[in-house]
């Protein structure tokens, strides 16, 4: 949620061309609109079209969302995997020994405690990092739809090497094309919903992005908890190349990272067994694809901030809990929760689940996605992009240690920066809900008490739409920009 104010603060210093250039096509786009059999409205803040709602808009927007289930299935799916015995006995040999040996831990909270590991995980998003300065050129040049063929292919590369990993450096090179893939989807993904949607269904739209995000989680889980039962040892590649699915369909027809992609190895660690733990993990795959549909209902009619302010308290909450129960309960060498406090501490993790998936987890997408001018839409995703992935990677690569270190306190330093990001919102997060994509500088950034500061006026050149009946436009300084 960062991001649409940082790029707001280097690029949204409009110059009067620029704006005259946004005014000539809004009075196109009317123009056209007229002919078209379009509707029009007047308000006090300019001209608004609004497009209809038509099953090729709706296909459209769930077809370009499938690159979420890519994205989705490849966090859930490290999760599981690295809580396979064959997997770490060919590729972690030294966590596989941890694992099975309690003589080896020094605490039940460092099991899975190796930067290898983690790395493994964590080089997706820091491929993915780097790979959304390129997309942002790809997406502005070439358009947001070969953006997102160029991510399926990214996928598709990767899934092979993946399944077919022999060593460490194969799955590594497999994950970092898979990361590629996934700075390429979310870059394109989220503006294209945005730009194609209507603005009064624009939210419920672009969180279809979300929404195949925790399908392609769920989706990861359940296979996670089928394949580790495959005998052989290779349930693993199963896993992996299953990943290609989602990528096909792309390329004819992208504190919560933490808890989704490490789920299997935090609840084994606090005491669940390995089916118990890949059994909870889809609890909580399921309860984010049912809390993301919530959203979907949800964003257009209740608001952006709504969603997030209650999420914020809801997901504190929780987090304390879970750090009080496993504080009081799980020590470095005793992980016995208990029938009760292991479901206690189960319904609040899906409780965090929950919130973060109607709130912060979808609207963290696509508030960016709706706030930047055209001008700058394509370099503002990029910093979207970037800032997530960014601390994406960072918390991957450093999740399992920070476990290891915190133990049970880990739950109230995530809980904290949930603190943080609530108090942000509330002061410097405006509402965007059912303003037009167009309209959204003058209607939110200009109005706003702080970001009106960096946005230029225009002084005498100002010119907002006037139409009239024949649907012509004319700007305050008498010129006819209709034509």
């Amino acid at each position: 949620l960062l991001s649409p104010i940082i790029s707001l603060l280097i690029g949204n210093r409009f110059s009067v061309e620029s704006r005259t250039l946004r005014v000539l096509r809004r009075q196109t786009a009317l123009s056209q609109a007229m002919a078209g059999g379009g509707f029009v409205s007047s308000s006090a803040g300019g001209t608004e079209f609004e497009a209809k709602i038509t099953p090729i808009v709706i296909m459209s927007c769930i077809m370009a969302a499938t690159g979420g289930l890519m994205f989705g299935y490849d966090v859930g799916v490290s999760g599981g995997v690295t809580s396979m015995p064959a997997f770490l006995e060919k590729f972690f040999p030294v966590v596989a020994r941890k694992t099975q040996d309690p003589t080896l831990n020094n605490s039940n909270y460092c099991k899975y405690d190796n930067q290898g590991l983690q790395l493994f995980t964590s080089s997706l998003y820091l491929a993915g990092l780097t790979a959304t300065f390129f997309a942002s050129y790809t997406t502005r040049t070439l358009g947001r739809r070969p953006t997102m063929l160029i991510a399926g292919l990214f996928f598709i590369a990767g899934v092979v090497l993946n399944a077919a990993a022999q060593d460490l450096a194969m799955l590594i090179v497999g994950r970092i094309l898979l990361g590629c893939g996934v700075g390429f989807a979310n870059q394109a993904v989220p503006l294209f919903l945005s730009e194609i949607a209507p603005t009064r269904i624009r939210g419920a739209l672009n969180i279809l992005f979300q929404l195949n995000v925790t399908i392609g989680i769920l989706f990861a889980n359940l296979i996670n908890y089928g394949t580790a039962k495959i005998k052989g040892g290779w349930g693993w590649r199963l896993s992996l190349g299953l990943a290609g699915v989602p990528a096909v369909l792309l390329t004819q027809c992208t504190g919560i990272n933490a808890i989704m992609f490490y789920a299997p190895v935090l609840f084994n660690t606090v005491g669940f067994g390995s089916d118990a733990s890949l059994y909870s993990a889809v609890i909580t795959g399921a309860v984010n694809v049912l809390s993301t549909v919530v959203s979907i209902y949800s964003v257009d009619r209740l608001g952006r901030r709504k969603l997030l302010l209650e999420a914020g308290v809801q997901m504190l909450l929780s987090q304390v809990v879970i750090a009080v129960v496993l504080g009081i309960k799980v020590t470095d060498h005793s992980d016995d929760l208990g029938k009760g406090f292991a479901v206690l501490v189960v319904i609040m993790v899906c409780t965090f689940v929950s919130a973060f998936a109607w709130s912060w987890g979808p609207l963290g997408w696509l508030i960016p996605s709706e706030t930047f001018p055209l001008e700058t839409r394509s370099a503002g995703q990029s910093v979207t992009v970037c800032v997530n992935l960014l601390f994406t990677f960072v918390i991957a690569q450093a999740f399992l240690s920070m476990l290891c270190h915190f133990k049970f306190g880990i739950f109230l330093f995530f809980s904290g920066w949930v603190a943080v990001m609530s108090v942000f919102v509330f002061f410097l997060v405006p509402e965007t809900k059912n303003v037009p994509i167009e309209e959204m500088t003058d209607k939110v950034w200009a109005q706003h008490w702080l970001w009106k500061r960096f946005v230029e006026e225009d002084g005498d050149v100002e010119m907002e739409g006037r139409v009239g009946v024949n649907g012509k436009g004319n700007g305050s300084n008498g010129v006819d920009y209709s034509s």
